[in-house]
């Protein structure tokens, strides 16, 4: 084959493969890492998971991050082709069907099962509440002015899975941690949503951006203030090693610096603070690492 014709077929290739990548959104990995850092610190507060644990949560992750986007698409493309942040979508512009998103979404659920499977069967217990969580997700922005606490309730199942894939037993912590978790998923969440506040405004779709107004700050830092008091009172109760503060004080920091720079309505900006978390998830799993 000539390096013309190989050029020619990568060429077909990435466009026939564009719009999956698009639908599963394996080209944007922020929302990735916002799932997976709560189920690795679920992981890292229940023992030492080994190697292959932490690569199963990661691969579960992706796949079920990736299966609520396509729920999410599913669910909101007829209002995607209104807001112009998601109008270009698959669904939305046409570039794949509901059967072919349907297909794809199979596809996900079937691999992200054999995961919790090799992770612990008993972890399927978990599973049907969550699948219930990401279909319902797309229809609170509807009902509710808070979607974002919802989609905590969601994102952060992970904590959950990342325990019980180490023992059998409960306790509190993975319960603070999950509690510390929705509350930042309602901090960067609130912020990701002013990319889109014109837009909601317009045709009538609900947030927590739009519902505090003119407390936006006020409210983000609320959240984030929350998140970070119930990851020292873990820390405390733990009796964590002196190296957990610093951890927890990095992360802090960069809470801190998206409350004081965040620009209401700014939608650059948003986006710009809310790529931050990934950041925030890994100095606490650091944190979480020296706890006792």
């Amino acid at each position: 084959m000539t390096n013309a014709n190989a050029a020619a077929t990568v060429a077909r290739m990435t466009v026939k493969l564009a719009p999956w990548i698009a639908l599963t959104r394996f080209d944007k990995p922020v929302g990735t890492w916002l799932v997976l850092w709560p189920a690795w610190w679920g992981a890292l507060a229940a023992g030492t998971p080994d190697a292959m644990t932490m690569i199963l949560l990661a691969l579960g992750a992706l796949l079920m991050r990736s299966a609520g986007c396509v729920i999410n698409d599913m669910t909101d493309r007829d209002l995607d082709r209104h807001v112009a942040r998601t109008a270009t979508r698959p669904l939305a512009a046409g570039t794949l069907t509901l059967r072919q998103a349907m297909i794809g979404l199979l596809v996900l659920l079937i691999a992200a099962a054999a995961i919790c499977w090799a992770l612990n069967p008993k972890l399927f217990m978990l599973a049907v509440p969550v699948l219930v969580l990401i279909i319902l997700y797309p229809r609170m922005k509807r009902i509710t002015w808070w979607p974002q606490a919802f989609l905590g309730l969601t994102f952060n199942m992970g904590v959950w899975f990342g325990w019980f894939a180490m023992t059998d037993t409960f306790s509190l912590v993975p319960a603070l941690l999950y509690l510390a978790a929705i509350a930042w998923t309602i901090g960067y969440d609130t912020i990701y949503a002013h990319q889109d506040i014109e837009d909601d405004l317009r045709i009538g779709i609900k947030s927590t951006a739009i519902h505090f107004g003119r407390w936006n700050r006020l409210a983000i830092g609320a959240c984030y203030l929350l998140t970070a008091s119930i990851f020292a009172a873990t820390g405390v109760i733990t009796s964590a090693h002196s190296l957990f503060w610093p951890a927890w004080l990095a992360a802090i920091c960069l809470l801190f610096t998206q409350t004081v720079t965040f620009v209401p309505r700014d939608a650059g900006k948003a986006l710009f603070l809310f790529k931050i978390n990934p950041w925030v998830g890994f100095f606490f799993a650091l944190a979480i690492t020296f706890s006792g």
